[in-house]
């Protein structure tokens, strides 16, 4: 990347939750389970529907690329959060900066695709069931999840290209634990309200397009199901309900943060924690303890490793 335009700001100073040392050591520990749980929890996930036949449908195959997603999401800036707890200056290069901008709109973009996949999989099982077989094949299934990827990195590119070649020539730090993009686009030495619109036409627009979308085809799934009286119907509404509390705990934090750009609450920063931390634990929670077919598979996938 060229520092010239950024006028000798090579990183970036991160604040920390807390200025307590005693709790900074308290975060530490607690996030630190919390990173763990995260990872273990969806690639768990991931490794029982790659290992098991029966969960080798359209559903379990979106559900493991979201908990592939959720990984990712937690990695790009957690890790160092919790190695910050343990210094006492909390920085970032300019170059790591721009890193954590890319791949949170990355994966962030590619998650709200991702969810939006998933809801359409629930929408021709219950609403078109005859035709689920036929209309969620391999190709399709495999193309959705590609497209997620493609657009969550056309999403960040678009957004990295204007904030990269911003002057910065001072100050340099950043109200949040990693690099998030209203914060630091505010410490341009430019005007950079005609940024924030173009911030606000594509993430907060993304988010909230996506956000309707998926409530509007979950309205049509669910009057669908509320016409039927039936085992499979009950088990449908279980996973629409699963569904629903995975999309508003996401889209939630990201419409309050990315849709208004103009102003920064403090609030902000413990919504960042929300989406990059507590959702992608949440995730696997939501969608295995209530999954009794995910649960079993889990128990097979046990026992054979014990009895090989």
């Amino acid at each position: 990347m060229d520092q010239e335009n950024n006028s000798g700001v090579t990183e970036f100073v991160l604040h920390s939750l807390s200025g307590s040392r005693e709790l900074q050591i308290f975060y530490f520990a607690f996030f630190t389970l919390f990173y763990l749980s995260i990872v273990l929890g969806n690639l768990l996930i991931v490794l029982t529907v790659f290992y098991e036949p029966s969960l080798h449908t359209p559903m379990y195959f979106l559900l493991s690329n979201l908990s592939f997603i959720d990984v990712c999401l937690s990695t790009f800036a957690t890790p160092k959060m919790i190695v910050d707890f343990l210094v006492e200056h909390k920085t970032i290069s300019f170059e790591g900066c721009m890193a954590q901008i890319f791949f949170l709109h990355v994966f962030a973009g590619g998650e709200m695709m991702l969810l939006v996949a998933m809801a359409y999989d629930r929408y021709v099982a219950i609403c078109r069931p005859l035709h689920y077989a036929t209309i969620m094949n391999v190709r399709k299934c495999v193309s959705l999840v590609v497209g997620s990827w493609l657009i969550g990195v056309l999403h960040s590119v678009s957004q990295l290209v204007f904030t990269v070649n911003l002057p910065f020539c001072g100050p340099n730090r950043v109200d949040s634990f990693f690099c998030d993009l209203p914060l630091v686009i505010k410490l341009a030495c430019t005007d950079t309200f005609t940024l924030e619109v173009l911030m606000l036409s594509d993430s907060g627009l993304m988010a909230m397009c996506s956000f309707l979308l998926l409530l509007v085809s979950y309205a049509v799934v669910l009057l669908t199901v509320w016409r039927r009286s039936s085992a499979g119907m009950a088990k449908a509404r279980a996973t629409l309900a699963a569904h629903i509390a995975v999309v508003t705990l996401f889209f939630g934090p990201c419409i309050f943060i990315y849709a208004w750009p103009f102003s920064s609450l403090p609030v902000d920063k413990f919504l960042s924690i929300f989406y990059t931390v507590f959702t992608p634990l949440l995730n696997p929670l939501i969608y295995t303890l209530r999954n009794k077919e995910v649960i079993s598979a889990m128990q097979k996938l046990r026992h054979r490793q014990v009895s090989s």
